[in-house]
């Protein structure tokens, strides 16, 4: 498949927040956790609203594994999940909340809670990881897709399986350099700490 390319304004912002905007580089974690809430709540929704779905808000979760030797972290859900339209409309603009909003207020300094506000939360997946992919089927659907990008040059959308509906959000943990120690997002218990805060 071909890879599609950002928007050059959308580059542009990556860029940014890629490399300078925050020290608290854990923030991807929260931002992700609220997505895959977000998808359960959808489904809860839809369950809620539709007696022939068999799902109870008990059956939905949002599961986060690390595994060291690959240098991955891996959050799953059981939500809603995206067809492949939806991954093109939710991951490949980047900022579509307001892009010049956004800009101005990373150079004015704004607080952590920027990133959510403007469209970008998922994005700062690429503060950690050097490459990111999302394994998702929707719901009463047959065929699952598989979004992956580096942050650099672009994504591409394919098809691929997955038993169930959700989403699979697969972070491959940059290495450690002279200023930054990534290999802390690898430890278990510093992300149950993080998930706590």
């Amino acid at each position: 498949m071909a890879k599609k390319q950002f928007k050059a304004e959308s580059k542009r912002l990556l860029d940014l927040m890629i490399n300078s905007i925050y020290t608290h580089k854990e923030i991807f974690l929260r931002e992700l956790i609220s997505n895959a809430s977000d998808a359960i709540d959808k489904m809860n929704y839809k369950a809620i609203g539709d007696s022939s779905i068999a799902v109870s808000a008990a059956d939905l979760k949002i599961d986060i594994k690390v595994d060291k030797e690959a240098r991955t972290i891996t959050i799953s859900d059981n939500g809603i999940g995206m067809t492949d339209e939806e991954l093109e409309k939710n991951l490949g603009v980047i900022a579509h909340s307001g892009s010049l909003d956004f800009k101005t207020s990373l150079e004015e300094g704004a607080e952590s809670n920027i990133i959510g506000q403007f469209g970008v939360g998922f994005y700062s997946s690429f503060m950690v990881a050097d490459n990111v992919k999302v394994i998702t089927k929707s719901f009463g659907t047959d065929q699952a897709y598989c979004w992956e990008s580096n942050g650099v040059d672009g994504y591409t959308i394919k098809e691929c399986d997955k038993p169930g509906w959700g989403t699979d959000i697969i972070l491959h943990i940059k290495p450690d350099t002279e200023n930054d120690d990534y290999c802390e997002y690898l430890d278990s218990y510093r992300i149950q700490d993080l998930i706590k805060t």
